[in-house]
């Protein structure tokens, strides 16, 4: 069930309804949100519903006991068997056709027949995240900072809770479990916030992702008859639409979350805008990087072990993040080169991101630089995500250079037409360091404002139903 389909409107008007007359009774909400997350996730495959159901259960039942034991080997044995079990199931599901099809591909290089090993398996939508989400839960028990709930239909919907369970964000216990086991209230101000993320995060998918993706698409999949400035157009529109398309999914959900009394963490922090890597990390799939930190990059040693092994940790963290994202070759050639830049700027960059980058004296050339430098490293980087084979990676960074093409005019006025007011919007949340600034401007000027986003919504947003670039990992 899409966001950006009538169906999910329906559904969503429903529920919502349904929740609001509910009101008083926060448990008898629960169970509504309960089955309603069911629902919207076996809308997809019903047989799915299996998988994510055998990760509450594991996850709760070894919550419950890693809180109850003071062992520590039998808790490291009860850490071992929800981590194990987790990454099994994701690791069937997402990765086994990637490495059957690696090693038929190897085999058939020595003239050996490999069908033995090949099997398309279908990929269950939004399992990377749940999967992170209710892992972290057994961690952090384990960890000892958080305490597990006894409720297992509370446990199930905070693993489940439908605004975030396909594309994020991914959850902490600590932060969205304390909100299922209490009642809500819903404020004015949520409720105002609510509606300004879905008609920006409604803006950004369907009239910018949508309409700019068709330029990436025409390029990158006829990449060969272009170059120069329309490889670079292709690439741009990528970049603003894998960016638009995401982070839109990431407003809704938290748009839709706040309408019912839910925060959600928020998940992009304008990440073009990033001075160096670890600073666009800090803004991009935040819930994400901030996952790899603490349960991958710390336990490897983090910065604690000196500059080598730090960017050993910085590269394995990377090279897994790259995988997360999906079983294919590129997006491990993504991971290693965002880890690569990393540990460059690591030894490089004496002058690291700080609160206020334009506050001082001779800031702003300094950060305009740094900025324009990221984001043109951000756009190879997002060649490599985006190319399905070497040699279209290689064709497309090594054809930048060039004259305008009798198509070029066109591609620049489609670009620049969906991409303007994104950046000023962007720009006024960046100088108002307020990703909500726009919702707290005067009435006068904020009705207009939402006027035109609806406006556009219903004259220039694609009318088709495509899904979320994110749901595919």
């Amino acid at each position: 069930m899409l966001f950006n389909s009538y169906v999910f409107v329906a559904f969503f008007a429903v529920v919502y309804s349904l929740y609001l007359l509910l009101y008083k009774n926060y448990p008898a909400q629960n169970r509504l949100l309960l089955v309603a997350s069911y629902i919207f996730y076996g809308y997809w495959d019903w047989r799915f519903l299996s998988l994510i159901f055998i990760s509450t259960i594991i996850d709760f039942f070894v919550g419950k006991n890693l809180f109850a034991t003071e062992s520590e080997r039998r808790r490291k044995s009860l850490l071992v068997v929800s981590v194990l079990a987790n990454l099994a199931l994701l690791g069937f599901f997402k990765y086994f056709n990637f490495f059957s099809d690696s090693v038929a591909a190897l085999l058939q290089t020595f003239g050996m027949h490999a069908g033995f090993v090949t099997l398309k398996i279908v990929l269950p939508v939004g399992i990377s995240f749940y999967t992170f989400q209710t892992m972290s839960y057994t961690i952090d028990i384990y960890r000892r900072k958080t305490e597990p709930t006894s409720n297992f239909l509370d446990f199930a919907l905070f693993v489940s809770f439908f605004p975030q369970l396909v594309a994020g964000p991914i959850e902490r216990a600590v932060n969205l479990l304390p909100q299922v086991t209490s009642r809500r209230t819903i404020k004015a101000d949520q409720l105002n916030a609510g509606l300004f993320l879905i008609l920006w995060g409604y803006y950004k998918k369907v009239v910018i992702a949508d309409n700019v993706g068709m330029i990436a698409d025409k390029i990158f999949n006829g990449y060969t008859q272009y170059h120069g400035v329309d490889i670079v157009i292709g690439v741009l529109a990528f970049a603003i639409q894998i960016y638009c398309d995401f982070s839109g999914y990431s407003d809704i959900a938290r748009g839709l979350a706040k309408m019912m009394g839910f925060d959600l963490m928020v998940n992009f922090r304008l990440p073009y805008f990033a001075l160096n890597p670890s600073d666009f990390w800090t803004r991009w799939h935040v819930s994400l990087s901030s996952w790899l930190r603490d349960y991958l990059y710390i336990p490897l040693g983090g910065n604690r072990k000196g500059p080598a092994r730090t960017r050993i940790n910085l590269g394995l963290t990377m090279l897994l993040g790259g995988l997360w994202h999906g079983a294919a070759w590129n997006f491990v050639a993504w991971g290693g080169f965002h880890g690569a830049i990393l540990g460059i700027y690591r030894g490089l960059d004496r002058h690291p991101e700080h609160d206020n980058p334009l506050s001082g004296k001779y800031q702003y050339p300094r950060v305009f630089a740094k900025m324009a430098l990221m984001f043109a490293l951000t756009l190879i980087g997002w060649v490599l995500f985006r190319a399905r084979t070497m040699h279209q990676i290689g064709y497309m960074l090594t054809h930048w250079v060039g004259g305008f093409s009798d198509q070029s005019p066109d591609l620049v006025h489609k670009l620049l037409f969906y991409s303007i007011p994104l950046v000023i919007i962007q720009i006024y949340q960046y100088v108002k360091r307020d990703l909500l600034a726009p919702m707290k401007i005067r009435l006068v000027f904020r009705a207009p404002l939402y006027a035109y986003l609806l406006l556009w919504i219903f004259i220039f947003g694609v009318r088709a139903a495509t899904e979320f670039i994110y749901f595919q990992f």
